[in-house]
């Protein structure tokens, strides 16, 4: 198992205005698959994918990554797993304006300090069909052009996982379609292993697998229905 969760509780607050998120969740998600995570607002499925990620400490319980328990790592290291570990797609794109397709997908490994592995950006280029937009920046490519690059950014240090958050939340259906499709094509051909937080039973059909949850507790874990 790629990520693994032991008894995962998360509170916000003191006394009677404590909200508890999470409460004492256990799940593991395989290597090399794609999972979503559901439920209406409030069931705790952001809080879930962020102490997942190492984003957000819980307030009781463990978390595993790629190996290593995250609640043993002090901030520095945190920040080192993160880059070296995880890639991230989040609804709002987040890349920088000023940086062209290309600098924006090696952002990462520039910061880093690491060289591209020439071959595999060259195959990662073809997958999000972007060879002919690299010199382009944010502002001259549309919305699902914008968002081929975050995942291209996502996936250029080859990390243990990628964690998307509501990553066709700003796109149409059709744009939709295709971030979806694309984010299948890494895992089936680039041996890629995604855990997405999504409200769209669309975008939840094509993962291996759906955990949905409700109130801070999964309530269904199994194979999503079909689109």
């Amino acid at each position: 198992m790629i990520v693994t969760a032991s008894g995962l509780a998360r509170s916000y607050g003191e006394g009677e205005a404590t909200v508890h998120a999470l409460a004492g969740v256990d799940i593991a998600f395989e290597e090399g698959r794609f999972a979503a995570i559901m439920g209406p607002s409030g069931s705790g499925k952001s809080t879930l994918m962020h102490l997942l990620a190492g984003l957000d400490q819980p307030t009781s319980g463990s978390v595993h990554l790629a190996g290593t328990e995250l609640s043993t790592l002090g901030d520095k290291e945190l920040t080192e797993l993160r880059r070296d570990k995880v890639g991230f797609i989040f609804q709002s794109f987040n890349l920088l304006p000023v940086l062209s397709a290309e600098e924006n997908i090696l952002l990462p490994l520039s910061i880093a300090g690491r060289d591209p592995d020439p071959a595999w950006l060259d195959r990662l280029i073809d997958a999000v069909g972007l060879r002919n937009r690299l010199g382009h920046r944010p502002a001259e490519l549309s919305g699902g052009q914008q968002q081929r690059v975050a995942v291209a950014r996502a996936l250029a240090s080859q990390p243990a996982v990628i964690f998307a958050d509501e990553p066709t939340g700003n796109l149409d259906s059709k744009t939709s379609t295709e971030v979806m499709e694309l984010l299948r094509h890494s895992v089936d051909e680039l041996g890629q292993t995604i855990i997405m937080v999504t409200h769209d039973p669309k975008a939840a059909a094509y993962a291996d697998r759906l955990v949905e949850l409700e109130d801070g507790s999964i309530v269904r874990d199994g194979a999503p229905a079909a689109a």
